[in-house]
């Protein structure tokens, strides 16, 4: 609210529904947590949305900001141990390089993946794919 972030949550999984995944509580924590204090910390003000829904036989959680973005050269790198696009701003902020390392490897964990889709002064888009359990 101080920065002028609205912060939206979209669940497109309807109420009767079961999406189970299989990732323990602490991993799925640290992944939604460290996506979003991202999301929040390189946003000014704008928007950061969270969107759960079932894709291609997969859960899917995206988490989307309208922040600074990545640029494309950096892309590849992000989720480096230690990496960081804006140092500056990475020690302005507190960060350490290493939260996306940590939410590729609970996803990684998990037998998902995990994407981006990021543009330079317009935001960032991080998508996790996990496969679902069968019933």
């Amino acid at each position: 609210e101080d920065k002028g972030i609205d912060f939206e949550y979209v669940c497109n999984i309807p109420d009767n529904e079961v999406c189970r995944v299989a990732i323990s509580p602490a991993n799925a924590s640290l992944i939604v947590d460290n996506l979003l204090d991202n999301a929040i910390s390189y946003t000014d003000k704008g928007i950061v949305r969270i969107t759960l829904s079932k894709e291609d036989g997969q859960a899917c959680i995206r988490v989307e900001d309208s922040g600074i973005g990545i640029p494309d050269a950096e892309q590849e790198r992000i989720f480096e141990r230690f990496y960081r696009v804006d140092k500056a701003r990475s020690r302005e902020q507190g960060g350490t390089g290493l939260g996306l390392s940590l939410v590729k490897h609970a996803v990684d964990n998990a037998k998902g993946t995990v994407t981006l889709d990021s543009t330079l002064n317009q935001g960032s888009t991080f998508t996790v794919y996990l496969p679902l359990l069968g019933k």
